[in-house]
């Protein structure tokens, strides 16, 4: 397991021209071609994993089933986010069709959270680029679907990430990014709007 530094930047759209214009300048790479990618986000019948992420707590984790749905790969992938006190890491396995099936009908185990079921659809269209040891991803074009009742709606945000080793100076990211810095999550944005929390 390797842990990691997770950044995300508030960015508006009317600024995303002049955000790639910053990138350029501090001659970014682009690693993966855009691509669409579709998680299944599961959760126990409290929530809690929702609870967790906005409250901050630690250890905390999201459990979600992303797949690459206009790719050649055709894989399915689980995948644990996990933070801790000591920082952030991800754990990924590949199911077959059965494997997803069953999950999405009899659940998911967790040792901390307990039996948790699926509960939306998150879908985005991600860039990939990399400066030096910083990973920066750009997601655009983000919907969120309920997993019962197929409800949609469309985000017209855009979320920045980055994405860095823990051993990176984080005083040192902060100035070759100099954007401000938020507390965001697809996930819980999507239950806030699809369950009408406040």
């Amino acid at each position: 397991m390797s842990f990691r530094i997770e950044e995300k930047l508030f960015v508006r759209r009317e600024n995303l021209i002049d955000f790639k214009k910053f990138l350029e300048k501090k001659s970014v790479k682009q690693i993966y071609h855009p691509r669409i990618i579709k998680s299944l986000y599961f959760d126990n019948i409290n929530l809690d994993m929702y609870t967790d992420s906005k409250e901050g707590l630690t250890p905390r984790k999201k459990i979600r089933i992303r797949t690459y749905p206009k790719e050649e790969d055709k894989k399915i992938y689980l995948e644990v986010k996990n933070s801790s006190v000591e920082g952030r890491f991800k754990t990924r396995e590949i199911l077959d069709k059965n494997e997803f099936n069953q999950k999405k009908t009899s659940g998911i185990l967790d040792n901390q959270y307990g039996l948790c079921f699926p509960k939306l659809y998150v879908s985005y269209k991600r860039e990939y680029s990399i400066i030096n040891d910083v990973r920066i991803s750009i997601d655009n074009e983000i919907k969120y679907q309920d997993y019962k009742t197929n409800i949609t709606f469309t985000d017209d945000n855009i979320i920045v990430e980055l994405k860095t080793s823990i051993n990176k100076n984080l005083d040192e990211l902060v100035h070759d990014f100099p954007f401000q810095r938020i507390r965001f999550s697809k996930y819980c944005f999507a239950v806030e709007k699809l369950y009408n929390f406040n």
